[in-house]
């Protein structure tokens, strides 16, 4: 397969930069394979499922991620930006830096500006322990564990999507915007979008209608918006990321399929670690550790039965995953219908419900 499969044309104004108020007034495009699309709300999403079934969310927090610096070396100052990316160790980090080129093992950045939030922190400095491909480097913070994570969200910036940071800037509205209600085990660089539809009253609607939940944990790096940079699938390598499925969510699930209850997984970065969790016998097991696997058509799925997801850039990994669930030509419709329609899409945008093809 070739990336070039995956290409559609999106007008500007379809990305939205803000969210729907309320959240669950965003809309919600339901895709069946084989059936009519079907134009709801989020509000609507009760009613599109049954009793027994289950919602599987991931509770990561998004943390404020980006850092603004100045690289000194001797006597020489430049300004640079980092967005961590996965966390090593207590004070370890990898990050995307800005610019990459600038920067050498060995360097020293310290982070924060003279009228930012800094106040009582003291310095939150680091050292370029190594340089990777594409602008990635390895952190190693003065700072450690909790110092170093009250340091960071107290200097930092939200980590917007570089498709809605390159149209406006960050601001404090978002530190609530790019956060699920649910939010609770810090770790993303990047929110699971999907989430950012839900409300406390959705869920007590939810939960009326014999809807459960499962909680799992799954810490989105920046490297979910990395192009595929080659043409060929095949050569690509996917990001991994640190996720855990625990003893009692895996037991709940297999209990559901057991029942006949459906799993819907409530984003991408839940069915991805779901899907890393399940045996070829389609077994959930308790997992913890990194995956990176890939869906693209072809994909035999193993556990999810649903998908709820946001709308996903043109040649990007998760529009391949979409394509894998429901089909790449019922995708490639649903899409097209989405932006005639004058759905929102990415990170703030709307929403879809999507059925697994057969």
């Amino acid at each position: 397969m070739q990336v070039a499969d995956f290409d559609f044309e999106l007008p500007e104004e379809r990305i939205a930069l803000r969210p729907a108020n309320p959240r669950d007034a965003a809309r919600l495009l339901v895709v069946t394979p084989g059936a009519p699309l079907q134009d709801l709300r989020v509000a609507d999403l009760p009613g599109q499922l049954s009793a027994g079934d289950v919602l599987v969310l991931n509770d990561t927090r998004v943390i404020p991620a980006r850092l603004k610096g100045v690289r000194m070396r001797e006597e020489s100052r430049v300004a640079v930006e980092a967005t961590l990316h996965k966390r090593l160790s207590p004070h370890v980090w990898t990050a995307f830096m800005r610019p990459g080129k600038r920067l050498a093992e060995g360097d020293r950045v310290s982070f924060g500006e003279a009228h930012d939030r800094a106040c009582f922190l003291g310095t939150l400095d680091a050292t370029v322990k190594a340089k990777g491909e594409g602008g990635e480097v390895t952190l190693a913070f003065d700072l450690s564990g909790p110092d170093l994570d009250a340091a960071i969200a107290e200097r930092g910036a939200m980590p917007l999507p570089p498709y809605i940071a390159a149209k406006r800037a960050e601001d404090e509205k978002d530190r609530t915007d790019y956060q699920t209600v649910y939010a609770a085990e810090d770790g993303s660089v990047a929110a699971p979008t999907a989430g950012l539809h839900f409300t406390p009253e959705l869920f007590e609607r939810l939960g009326a209608a014999g809807v459960e939940t499962a909680w799992v944990t799954l810490h989105v790096g920046a490297g979910t918006f990395l192009p595929v940079k080659v043409e060929n699938l095949a050569e690509h390598r996917m990001h991994a990321e640190w996720g855990e499925v625990d003893a009692k969510t895996a037991e709940r699930l297999n209990a559901v399929r057991a029942a006949g209850g459906r799993i819907i997984c409530v984003g991408t970065t839940s069915l991805r670690l779901i899907e890393s969790a399940t045996g070829e016998d389609g077994v959930v097991r308790p997992f913890m550790g990194d995956t990176d696997i890939f869906i693209t058509p072809g994909y035999r799925f193993r556990a999810a039965d649903g998908l709820m997801t946001n709308f996903h850039l043109p040649r990007s990994t998760l529009f391949m995953l979409v394509c894998a669930f429901a089909g790449t030509e019922t995708m490639k419709a649903a899409y097209a219908h989405a932006i005639v329609s004058g759905y929102r899409f990415y990170s703030y945008g709307d929403g879809s419900l999507l059925w697994r093809a057969a």
